[in-house]
């Protein structure tokens, strides 16, 4: 990686021809740099122009040596990385200095080489960083968990609560309900960040591949192996590994699982060295472990282990006020992913889709979304798009409350006939004639009673 020229450099020293060398050969480097004489300026010019790296004489003049000016500006200034310069130089200074938090320390007469190989490094270490923090803040708001009706909002404090510890968790929640991205945002919030994120399908692992999925394998340890190859577990270290549909797996498995848990370390197949692993765990399952256990089909001692801090997430049932918000959300996903007019849905078509049972979860709405997207050329969504993309509304969804509050008879008559031939002509995906025979009504008569009641009519597939 090249170091980023754009860092700013400070040298704070007392002897001016010093400060015109190191000056002078930084800036031939292409750095930017500026300086200053003592402790006090050297602090004043820290905040003027927050520097990036700040080369910093020991023995100074004045208040403030360079120990008080580095034990002071390592609080004020945690970004910036300290070079510590000293014509007296001792084990005990250097010492002192590196508990302090100083990058490294260079004796003078300086060696501008050993000088420039620091910065560079601090340069190339600063700007890895920068984008290490960029990305995860970019993965953050990706992968960031909508809604703020009163469940969510409990959902989230807790997930504040707990990212920051290493304690395990078991997220239990129906399909589709966004388990893994609770297991994520865990992840992202803990100090594991910077780590790997390894999911591991428990489901999907056949038990006589559990070793070499889980643990990996030596070059020739069966056939068909032709070089080593790194386990989950392996590739999980320092990070969190996700075990996702543990409910699903045989007791074989489980066994197997539950060794490796409880001792963190493993042989790959076909090895002899004893590998140690530090892994954050975080399970997941849609089974009722505790009738699992009961029915011998899931290992108690393996639920004990994993149960630590045991976290529910509520189905989309449980916090339908959060139900626009994901309208929003899915449909300005899919308009920036497939380069669509953004589309946004009536408070009709809203009402409607809260009251649909959305037996698939989080999951089933964002298919929805997206069948929305592909299937209506409609910018504004209303109830008689809804059934074109695959929504089956139930005959008591049509909210009569609007009709009975209506003053007058005629009134309410006009709401119920919208709303009833907005619904027939959505079952007949805006079939004008079809809907007319259906309902009894001449052709033209629907046609004018579409046009009073401003009904925007799909186009007829």
């Amino acid at each position: 990686m090249n170091p980023s020229k754009d860092i700013k450099i400070l040298i704070v020293d007392d002897e001016a021809p010093i400060r015109e060398v190191l000056s002078a050969s930084l800036k031939d480097e292409g750095y930017l740099v500026e300086s200053a004489h003592d402790g006090v300026s050297g602090l004043a010019a820290m905040e003027k122009v927050q520097p990036g790296i700040v080369l910093l004489d020991i023995w100074m003049p004045g208040k403030l040596d360079g120990l008080d000016v580095l034990s002071q500006a390592r609080r004020q200034y945690p970004h910036i990385e300290f070079i510590i310069m000293s014509g007296h130089g001792t084990i005990e200074t250097a010492v002192k200095a590196t508990k302090l938090g100083a990058w490294d320390f260079v004796e003078k007469p300086l060696s501008m080489e050993k000088v420039l190989i620091l910065v560079t490094n601090i340069s190339s270490y600063q700007a890895e960083r920068g984008e290490k923090n960029v990305l995860l803040n970019r993965l953050r708001k990706n992968i960031s968990l909508v809604g703020d009706g009163a469940t969510m909002k409990q959902i989230k404090q807790m997930i504040a609560r707990v990212a920051p510890s290493e304690s395990w968790v078991l997220i239990r929640g129906q399909n589709g309900t966004g388990k893994e991205l609770v297991a994520q945002n865990i992840h992202y919030l803990s100090r594991r960040a910077s780590k790997s994120f390894v999911e591991v399908n428990c489901a999907a692992i056949p038990e006589d591949l559990v070793e070499s999925e889980l643990f990996g394998y030596e070059k020739g340890a069966f056939t068909g192996a032709a070089n080593s190859k790194k386990g989950k577990f392996d590739l999980a270290h320092g990070g969190t590994i996700f075990l996702d549909e543990i409910g699903d797996m045989s007791l074989k498995v489980q066994a197997k699982i539950l060794r490796i848990l409880q001792e963190q370390r493993f042989e790959r197949v076909g090895g002899n060295e004893t590998i140690q692993v530090d892994v954050r765990v975080i399970a997941a399952t849609n089974k009722d472990l505790e009738k699992e256990i009961k029915d011998g089909r899931f290992r108690e001692d393996l639920y004990h282990r994993l149960n630590v801090i045991p976290f529910q997430v509520p189905s989309l049932a449980e916090r339908k006020e959060d139900i626009p918000s994901l309208m929003d959300h899915f449909s300005e996903h899919f308009a920036r992913e497939g380069g669509y007019k953004i589309k946004h849905f009536s408070p009709e078509a809203l009402k409607l889709l809260q009251k649909h049972n959305w037996s698939g979860n989080i999951r089933e709405l964002k298919n929805f979304v997206e069948r929305i997207y592909i299937l209506t050329s409609s910018e504004l969504i209303e109830p008689e798009h809804l059934s074109i993309a695959g929504l089956a509304i139930n005959e008591d969804s049509i909210d009569s409350d609007e009709a009975m509050q209506s003053p007058s008879f005629k009134a309410a008559r006009a709401i119920f006939e919208r709303e009833y031939i907005l619904r027939r002509l959505a079952e007949n995906h805006g079939n004008i004639s079809k809907t007319a025979e259906i309902i009894g009504l001449e052709r033209s008569h629907l046609h004018r009673k579409i046009k009073a009641y401003g009904i925007e009519v799909p186009a007829e597939r």
